[in-house]
């Protein structure tokens, strides 16, 4: 009988992660984000305020993604 052994690369275990659960994720904490805005009745402005705090790292996630692209297209 032969034994069949289901094997994933690293690389492709890092690359579901970083864009296929992390995007997941991050909609989850948007999620939670608008939900602690209405549970607390933050109102028009407090809402924006909690999206912009709370939401920078989002930002930063794409704003990484796009330097990358350019970098490998462009500079190197």
């Amino acid at each position: 009988m032969i034994a069949t052994v289901f094997a994933i690369s690293a690389e492709t275990v890092t690359n579901w992660g970083l864009y296929i659960l992390l995007p997941v994720f991050i909609a989850f904490l948007f999620f939670i984000m608008w939900d602690i805005s209405k549970k607390s009745d933050a109102g028009r402005a407090g809402t924006f305020w909690i999206f912009v705090a709370l939401g920078a790292g989002f930002v930063g996630f794409l704003l990484k993604l796009v330097l990358e692209v350019i970098f490998e297209k462009w500079v190197l």
